[in-house]
């Protein structure tokens, strides 16, 4: 992604062209040409024969092209100390690679294994590829992941860039529980797995709406998830509110209610307090 700045070296006063950032194949002289004209063209005090300053600013978007031998985080640690995140060990189409793996652990096929250790999963990722038209040659970057996320439309993609719920990359917004969540590496220039998104970012609740981690599901309040259980999307209420013994809850169906057992939102914890008696001295 390029931007481009052109100043005023003489009249310091003008303000700043800038030119909005975009893919570098369409900064194009009659862009830039355009779009100095109509700033320029009202302005009385321009000059021809002022001396502009033109500064391009650039930004390297995340592409994973495979793995790249570069000097930094050695990727076998972190894999080594979070069993939650699994590693692609693929050389090309790291990207289609995860995004199976991901699929297959979810859907809980039998050749999860197998393909998690890089067996059987190339026919796969050749059939995913050419079904969905889609070029991994150059690596797989936003505009790749913006294409699979439309191809799997019952799945929500959503590609950490790091370890911090606040580091994500890529985020599918599509309104489905099933989700795949991937880790790139900026340092590798490849995409990884992540089977447990709180091992991942070391949290005890993870929330699936906003992205966020906290010490409990119980306290967290999330506007695009449900209130109750905290899926998503929320669910829809029922006349008769189901009470919940083990957590002193209340829900709002039968679904609900069911799923709030498998979303770990964790249980309240209540202090029993003991009753003191006061000593009383009789004469």
């Amino acid at each position: 992604m390029v931007g481009i700045t052109i100043s005023n070296e003489v009249n310091v006063a003008d303000k700043a062209i800038g030119i909005s950032f975009r893919r570098k194949e369409q900064i194009t002289p009659d862009v830039i040409w355009s779009v100095f004209g109509k700033v320029a063209q009202p302005n009385a005090r321009f000059n021809a024969l002022d001396k502009l300053i033109m500064t391009v600013h650039s930004v390297k978007m995340p592409i994973g092209h495979g793995r790249i031998a570069n000097k930094g985080r050695p990727l076998e640690n972190m894999v080594h100390l979070k069993r939650s995140i699994v590693e692609v060990k693929a050389e090309k189409s790291c990207l289609a690679h995860a995004l199976i793996n991901s699929i297959t652990k979810l859907t809980n096929d039998p050749d999860y294994k197998a393909f998690r250790q890089g067996r059987k999963i190339r026919p796969v990722v050749d059939h995913l590829v050419v079904t969905t038209g889609i070029d991994l040659s150059n690596g797989g970057g936003i505009s790749e992941l913006i294409r699979f996320q439309e191809y799997f439309k019952e799945y929500r993609i959503v590609v950490f860039r790091g370890l911090n719920c606040e580091e994500i990359m890529f985020d599918g917004q599509v309104k489905s529980e099933k989700r795949i969540n991937l880790l790139y590496d900026a340092v590798e220039h490849h995409f990884h797995v992540i089977n447990s998104v709180t091992g991942a970012l070391s949290r005890q609740y993870f929330c699936k709406g906003c992205n966020k981690g906290c010490e409990s599901g119980v306290t967290h309040k999330c506007q695009k998830a449900c209130s109750d259980c905290m899926s998503v999307p929320p669910c829809s209420y029922a006349d008769v509110r189901i009470p919940c013994e083990a957590c002193n809850r209340q829900f709002r169906s039968r679904a609900c209610f069911d799923k709030h057992k498998t979303n770990k939102l964790g249980k309240r914890k209540y202090v029993k307090r003991r009753r003191t008696v006061p000593h009383v001295i009789h004469s």
